[in-house]
């Protein structure tokens, strides 16, 4: 099978270095993805995160380019889809545009039926993100309304 990418852009009205921020700490990390998680923001280290009720989000990260660039694996420990921990790989790239930042992230080796919900996803949480970035305040997490208690 070959894998496609699942490709989310979006320009965040902050500086690289903010929004590379939210990818380095727990507290921002957790601002706008996931309820609770452990991170060793370091290249080999691992995370695990709650992302919405009972799905596992867990994957360790690979690089770390201050203020350019985070590449982590991902997959499901539990919940979620059909998608190992450690299987796929997430590569964010922040490029400076005039006083903000355009934001790129390929999420790269889904199978195909987890394509279309992990656009979904990311989608979804980028836009989190890019409020959290910018000094507002994305409100609670809709996803978690519907989330298994």
């Amino acid at each position: 099978m070959t894998a496609e990418l699942v490709t989310v852009e979006r320009r965040i009205a902050a500086r690289p270095e903010t929004v590379f921020s939210f990818f380095t700490d727990r507290e921002r990390w957790l601002s706008w993805m996931g309820t609770d998680g452990e991170f060793s923001f370091e290249p080999g280290g691992s995370y695990r995160t709650n992302v919405t009720g009972d799905n596992h989000a867990a994957g360790r990260f690979l690089e770390l380019d201050p203020p350019k660039r985070v590449v982590f694996t991902w997959g499901w420990e539990s919940g979620g889809m059909p998608v190992p921990p450690d299987s796929t790989t997430v590569e964010i790239t922040l490029h400076p545009d005039g006083e903000g930042t355009l934001l790129r992230l390929v999420h790269h080796g889904l199978p195909a039926q987890a394509r279309a919900p992990h656009k979904e996803g990311w989608t979804h949480y980028v836009e989190r993100l890019a409020v959290r970035a910018e000094g507002g305040d994305p409100g609670a997490d809709h996803w978690m309304e519907n989330a298994p208690v």
